[in-house]
């Protein structure tokens, strides 16, 4: 398996990215009386809101274990990732549909419309930066899968949240580009309602992927199928292990914990057998330094 990405380097990259353009976008939606602009920077400005929450289920996360949380509280960013992804839901998703709905009754109409165009081309732009960063951070981590399949099975909550923000808010720009171009050009402020609407239902589209993927997560799942495999191939390959029976996997954050059920060779004694399996142990954390908790059963039968 590849080296473990750096989500804290996305998320204050995405951070920087979305106060900046929430400040041009605000400003541009104030002169320009836009309702596609309006929505971009309620989402820029949830977007930093989401990424604060992030930066303190990381910190959360690193708390060491104590007696009411044993396996420590590694699990706590599934938790703030899905708070986000709530966040992105109603704050962006909704707020911007109402917005949409708004115009489309009132027949508002965009002012200054050259504003709003100069400080959208200014949030792709900028908005590309930090989903470069991001998607240079997947790459680490991708190994030869699809996007798809990786948001599927990734098992870093955080850089799957910045990833969606990152790419929901590129495309919503483009919409919001495409809808402010339509308005000046027809004249009619039809097409500024229309993009609102547009950007709201695709927030509303990755926070319900994202709110699946991290409701997963919270219930309990392993390790990435791959790494699954790796591990279990690993396990068969040591020279005191006959066969593996089973691996249980329980992804806790960064940290994993595994239950072993495998059948070792025969050993001379109680002592030497324990000592095997202490050295197949010892050899696993070595390999696998996320894995901090590791409970070996040895068998005969599955």
């Amino acid at each position: 398996m590849s080296g473990k990405a750096d989500s804290l380097k996305s998320i204050f990259y995405a951070l920087a990215a979305n106060f900046a353009i929430a400040l041009a976008k605000g400003v541009a939606a104030f002169f320009t009386n836009s309702g596609s602009m309006l929505a971009e920077a309620i989402h820029s400005l949830a977007d930093c809101g989401n990424q604060g929450l992030l930066l303190w289920g990381v910190k959360h996360a690193k708390r060491a274990p104590d007696e009411k949380h044993p396996l420590g509280y590694g699990k706590s960013i599934y938790f703030w990732s899905f708070i986000v992804a709530l966040m992105l839901f109603s704050v962006g998703g909704l707020f911007s549909i109402y917005e949409g709905v708004h115009k489309l009754r009132s027949h508002e109409e965009m002012a200054s419309p050259w504003i709003a165009i100069g400080v959208l081309v200014f949030s792709i732009v900028t908005e590309s930066l930090s989903m470069a960063g991001c998607v240079t951070e997947v790459n680490k981590v991708r190994n030869g899968r699809s996007f798809l399949q990786w948001f599927r099975e990734t098992r870093q909550s955080d850089l799957m949240v910045i990833f969606g923000e990152d790419l929901a808010a590129l495309v919503g720009l483009v919409f919001a580009l495409a809808a402010v171009t339509l308005t000046m050009l027809t004249g009619n402020p039809i097409f500024d309602a229309l993009g609102s609407v547009v950007i709201g239902v695709l927030l509303l589209v990755v926070a319900f992927m994202l709110a699946t993927e991290m409701k997963d997560l919270i219930i309990g799942q392993g390790v990435e199928p791959a790494q699954r495999d790796e591990m279990w191939n690993f396990l068969e390959q040591q020279p005191e292990v006959e066969r593996v029976f089973n691996l249980l996997t329980m992804q806790l954050g960064e940290d994993v914990m595994v239950a072993v059920k495998a059948q070792m060779r025969p050993a001379a004694s109680d002592i030497a057998l324990i000592e095997a399996i202490n050295a197949v142990e010892k050899r696993f954390r070595s390999r696998y330094e996320s894995v901090i908790w590791c409970f070996f059963e040895p068998d005969f039968q599955d």
